[in-house]
């Protein structure tokens, strides 16, 4: 059986003021992965969760959406969809039995009792179970299963996985949303990323039942512990992070029979409009953008000799725009003098997470001081709950209930510290 596995497409996203649909980027990149699906014709597709950038997408996000879907099915492909951590997992599961019909099958949220969904394919070997575990965090699998002692994120996972009856004498593959780590140790993250490092992990081993995992959520794209537990990585780069990463694109899984490795290819969908960091002094990054021939890049420059004063700034712009390009992070690393700096950018602030902003905050005004690791755990898990508003905007009860929870074993901590 082949399929491809993509996740985090973040349709909808918006990086420093620019519109990635109104620019054409995702557009873009939906119309070429749809060309490599009718040109590959895979089995089925494996979406990964974080189909749109927030619970409450645009419009033109849920067109595309519906235009990708649409274009899979037309193409007689089934479709697997998972929601992430940014989706409203109620609205997309929306109408699923009746697009079910169709080979479109969406897992937004956990059944009650818990038992994760699955779809089962057939090829020349026989059955492959695909096991479709939206985004979820202890309190919800707590909720679900009625068990109040789950805590971590992997207690949750291999608790809903022990009453989902994995079949392991057959073939089995699993979606799923969540900060897969071995050994606890973190992989590599972009920018763009809302997970903190250390928050919500889930070992690999969790996931050993499986044949091949396909992971969204981490936008980088790279094996986890074993070659068959994988993150697709975001298709686009979302932050200037990124563009360090390995190469991406969507996967290409072909899985033989039961006992063999699977084996992964990645594909390449070249960007409408690549992004790409300049660092240098103020005369080289002017030599060079005036003999590049590289045209329409999303630009981060970085001037390394002065601040970037308006006049810098203008003429840096101009050089971008006679390249159809567009000038997206302007800064400098220069210090005049000891503890000033260039220039903050208004973007890059608001796109990185709280608890990172108070970290480097705390550092700067405590001489290089670390925050203390369990204040920081408890600002992490607040972050965290707080992107799981239910579909009115508001905390589920029981969410609240495990915030005031932790604070009060916070506070307890303390007193016999």
């Amino acid at each position: 059986m082949r399929f491809l596995h993509i996740a985090d497409l973040h349709l909808g996203k918006t990086i420093h003021g620019v519109s990635l649909i109104e620019n054409g980027d995702q557009p873009y990149f939906v119309d070429r992965f749809l060309e490599l699906a009718e040109e590959v014709s895979p089995d089925t597709v494996l979406i990964a969760g974080d189909v749109y950038d927030r619970s409450s997408p645009s419009g033109d996000a849920v067109a595309l959406l519906s235009r990708l879907l649409t274009g899979l099915v037309n193409l007689s492909v089934p479709v697997l969809l998972i929601a992430g951590n940014h989706d409203s997992g109620q609205r997309l599961a929306f109408g699923g039995e009746l697009l079910a019909r169709e080979n479109l099958h969406i897992a937004g949220v956990l059944p009650e009792g818990g038992k994760i969904p699955r779809v089962t394919l057939t090829d020349e070997y026989g059955p492959v179970n695909f096991y479709m575990m939206p985004y979820i965090f202890p309190a919800l699998a707590a909720e679900k299963l009625k068990d109040p002692e789950i805590r971590g994120y992997d207690a949750a996972v291999r608790r809903l996985l022990e009453v989902s009856e994995i079949r392991t004498e057959e073939r089995n593959v699993i979606l799923a949303h969540q900060n897969v780590t071995a050994g606890g140790k973190d992989g590599e993250r972009g920018g763009s990323e809302s997970m903190v490092g250390g928050v919500g992990q889930v070992d690999y081993t969790a996931f050993d039942l499986f044949d091949y995992a396909a992971l969204g959520h981490i936008h980088a794209a790279y094996p986890v512990g074993r070659p068959e537990v994988r993150f697709a990585g975001s298709p686009l780069c979302y932050h200037f992070d990124e563009t360090r990463q390995a190469r991406k694109g969507p996967l290409l899984v072909t899985l033989g029979e039961k006992g063999t490795k699977p084996v992964v290819e990645t594909l390449s969908i070249e960007p409408l409009h690549p992004m790409r960091e300049l660092k240098g002094s103020y005369e080289e990054l002017r030599s060079e953008m005036e003999s590049t021939e590289m045209r329409g890049e999303y630009l981060r420059i970085v001037v390394t000799d002065r601040t970037v004063a308006p006049a810098v700034a203008d003429h840096l712009r101009r050089l971008a725009e006679a390249h159809d390009s567009v000038l997206m992070e302007l800064c400098s690393v220069y210090r005049e003098f000891s503890g000033t700096a260039g220039t903050v950018n208004p973007e890059d602030v608001r796109e990185r997470p709280l608890s990172e902003l108070f970290s480097s905050f705390y550092a700067e005004r405590s001489g290089g001081a670390e925050v203390d690791e369990r204040d920081l755990h408890f600002l992490k898990y607040a972050e965290e709950l707080a992107a799981h508003a239910d579909i009115d905007g508001k905390p589920a009860e029981s969410v609240v209930d495990r915030l005031l929870e932790a604070m009060l074993e916070k506070g307890a901590n303390h007193e016999t510290d």
